[in-house]
């Protein structure tokens, strides 16, 4: 294996021909991919991609049923409660708790070093691949050469692109082992190449970063990548709570903190337990409103966890089957039914909420932090409790106007 020192030099060169391709078309069909291709070739060549490393790119051909999955990811449109029930199983719970008992030496030795409990690890290591189960098998190059290539984010995939060809070239990868995820995340806890080729470690001592088949490597780099995400030893990342019928509602928002001393003042407590009234900053999220589940969510889960995944669904469901695993009660679904929308009624929501000239991000039938805080401002200016979060109610008063 080819020295993993010259990972630090390398990211200027990453940046460089993430820059370069950014300046170059893009396409959203076969047409033209070829000479997208080439040209990728020579920069990644610039970089210092050696022959090997290059050699990946032969052959390569457009994938448009790459293309089809990256527009339908309609999963992340769940309400909270719909994604967990599917997410968080008994048996995941019940595996992930006998996999920290069978490696606690493992667990505890990464825990020592870089601050992350073994249920955060592997609450992530049982959503993305089920504990190695199911890695994927899309081929990892043409895959991210297609997402490249396509228009819809191709600065994000070109740096990913990349970085799959600096594995190869630098050694802590075979060419049998570039596949896996439609999107081209590989490994147990499914790394994007880039962030693989920075941050992994050698974690078992083999002298190979193998976050494909080491267990001590992938759990280990899993941990590395959440500290560069800003995790902190020894910090909650979210609790459970209940709310009271009423309160300040439009300061339950992921970008607002408190002490929790504040938020007992407004009624807020601990679901299993009493809530310490101190100065500690929290956040008060309301994944599905003010009816719903309730939490507090501190930086650890604000910075280590959103980054891994900006899927608020996602990362919210990843901590709470952490918590379980770690021994917490099953949740509160919370006082009332809460009616939340479909991925259709979500797409309609952000067409009429940018009709108004508000901010939602992508119309993407998802409902992220842009189309949360369009949500809160019309919640407002109707008069409506603003918890950030649109139900099927609230969708009809927006569009009678």
């Amino acid at each position: 294996m080819r020295n993993v020192m010259k990972a630090a030099a390398s990211l200027v060169a990453l940046t460089v021909v993430a820059g370069a391709a950014q300046a170059a078309t893009c396409g959203n069909s076969a047409k033209g991919f070829q000479g997208f291709i080439k040209e990728f070739r020579k920069e990644a060549a610039a970089a210092g991609v050696s022959e090997r490393g290059l050699s990946l790119l032969d052959g390569v051909e457009y994938q448009p049923a790459i293309i089809k999955k990256d527009r339908s990811q309609s999963v992340f449109s769940l309400s909270f409660l719909k994604f967990q029930d599917r997410m968080v199983s008994d048996y995941r719970i019940k595996e992930g708790r006998a996999i920290i008992k069978r490696n606690k030496k493992l667990f505890d030795a990464i825990e020592e070093r870089y601050g992350v409990p073994g249920e955060v690890l592997v609450a992530f290591w049982a959503f993305e691949t089920d504990f190695g189960k199911n890695l994927g098998d899309f081929p990892t190059v043409p895959s991210l050469a297609t997402l490249a290539w396509d228009c819809r984010r191709p600065e994000r995939f070109r740096e990913q692109l990349l970085g799959a060809l600096r594995l190869y070239d630098n050694g802590d990868l075979d060419r049998d082992d570039m596949h896996g995820a439609w999107a081209g995340e590989i490994g147990l806890t499914q790394f994007l190449p880039k962030e693989y080729f920075e941050n992994a470690v050698d974690f078992d001592g083999d002298g190979h970063r193998n976050l494909i088949k080491s267990i001590p490597d992938a759990m280990a780099s899993s941990a590395a990548l959440l500290v560069k995400h800003g995790w902190q030893a020894n910090q909650p990342y979210i609790e459970e709570v209940t709310v009271p019928a009423d309160l300040p509602w439009d300061q339950a928002d992921i970008a607002i903190q408190h002490p929790r001393s504040q938020w007992v003042k407004w009624g807020v407590k601990g679901a299993h337990g009493k809530l310490k009234a101190d100065k500690f900053p929290a956040s008060l999220l309301l994944p599905m409103g003010k009816d719903g589940p309730a939490f507090l969510a501190y930086q650890n889960f604000t910075d280590a966890y959103l980054l891994w995944n900006e899927s608020l669904v996602y990362s919210l469901t990843a901590a709470y089957l952490a918590t379980r695993i770690a021994g917490a009660d099953k949740l509160d679904p919370g006082r009332a039914q809460v009616n939340a929308l479909s991925y259709e009624q979500i797409i309609e929501l952000q067409k009429i909420l940018a009709a108004k000239g508000l901010d939602v991000g992508e119309v993407d039938g998802k409902l992220g932090r842009a189309t949360r805080q369009a949500v809160k401002q019309e919640q407002t200016r109707l008069g409506w409790p603003a918890d950030s979060y649109p139900t099927v109610e609230f969708l009809a008063a927006l569009k009678r106007g």
